[in-house]
């Protein structure tokens, strides 16, 4: 992997700034003479696009990727690189004029202007901004429709907004999809709505409110993976870990004691199984054939229109910032597409 790349056998580079004209990615390696299923792509990557609700953005993008290669006439794949770039077409640069000399606690303005000094482009976040998960959200789509003719299947859920926490899916025997398409990502309904509340409570304090995705994949055959480096823990971090405001990450739920957390071998259909799933399917970073689990925590927005503590870069003096601009009460609504697309590009490479 590389600072905006990642793959190995299905290798995808995403690129742009937030407020930039476009941002796109170029998908290598991805097998030659499939039918990709457009409103499908579409579909799933409107579950991203910001400006469709209270919980998300206010800033409206049409998301509409328009493919610049790697389809023949007919739509097939044809085995050179897949580029698609997604107009940006809704931006208000002016908002982050004083934010170049004070930079927004909690988001990567310092960090960004140490690593590349002052040429950096901190509109919208620059090429650190959540607005590059929507190429991400394409290539993921792709690498869907590509594990499904295997047989495995990717789908998340919100695990937690705030205080409130959804009901957990049985991690050995999972019933998939989680929920109805279309409707707030959570398997309880009733939690679903006290998370809006939660969400639309820290909106109207000019706050933010952290949360935790869970996700799980069937269908993946024991043996992927390796040990040490190699694992499929490590390939799933190091992936997981680019998406903006990932801050954590748990496979499977550690129990206190091994005579519980031991996962028994039992026989299932011929097939070699486990009782329980302790490990979400992973074991020496290579998988058992149970579904994977997994759940990513990610960090309260940090553009809030609280007054926050800063510096100014050019008097050195500490300033009081109160953030304007459009940005998500909580992130993990519209993370949630976006962490089972990095897993199916994860996993497709790995397949593949």
């Amino acid at each position: 992997m590389s600072d905006n790349s990642m793959g190995e056998k299905l290798r995808v580079t995403v690129f742009g700034q937030s407020h930039g004209p476009a941002v796109g990615c170029v998908i290598e390696g991805y097998p030659a003479g499939r039918l990709i299923d457009l409103e499908r792509v579409r579909a799933f990557m409107a579950r991203r696009a910001p400006g469709q609700n209270a919980w998300s953005s206010p800033r409206k993008e049409a998301d509409e990727p328009e493919i610049l290669s790697g389809l023949n006439e007919r739509g097939l794949t044809c085995g050179a690189p897949i580029t698609a770039v997604i107009r940006s077409t809704n931006t208000k640069s002016q908002d982050y004029e004083a934010l170049r000399r004070v930079p927004r606690p909690g988001h990567a303005d310092y960090t960004a202007l140490c690593r590349y000094g002052p040429a950096w482009d901190n509109r919208g976040g620059g090429n650190f901004s959540a607005r590059l998960t929507a190429p991400l959200c394409f290539a993921g789509a792709l690498a869907l429709q590509l594990l499904e003719e295997k047989g495995v299947k990717v789908c998340a859920h919100i695990a937690r907004i705030g205080p409130v926490r959804d009901a957990k899916p049985d991690p050995a025997r999972p019933a998939l999809p989680l929920y109805a398409p279309g409707a707030f990502p959570v398997i309880d309904a009733d939690a679903g709505e006290r998370m809006r509340q939660a969400i639309e409570e820290a909106r109207q304090n000019l706050d933010s409110v952290d949360g935790e995705v869970r996700c799980i994949a069937v269908g993946l055959p024991a043996g992927l993976g390796g040990p040490y480096f190699g694992g499929l823990e490590g390939r799933l971090a190091q992936a997981l870990f680019g998406i903006p405001a990932v801050k954590g990450l748990e496979f499977g739920e550690t129990q206190p004691f091994g005579s519980e957390n031991n996962d028994a071998f039992c026989v299932e259909n011929g097939v070699v199984r486990t009782n329980t799933n302790h490990a979400g399917g992973i074991l020496g970073g290579i998988s058992t054939g149970m579904p994977i689990c997994f759940t990513v925590r990610l960090k309260p927005t940090p553009s809030i229109g609280k007054p926050q503590q800063s510096v100014d870069l050019e008097t050195m003096e500490e300033t009081t910032l109160s953030i304007r601009g459009r940005h998500d009460p909580c992130v993990a609504p519209r993370a949630v597409p976006v962490v089972e697309a990095v897993t199916a590009l994860v996993l497709a490479d790995l397949l593949l």
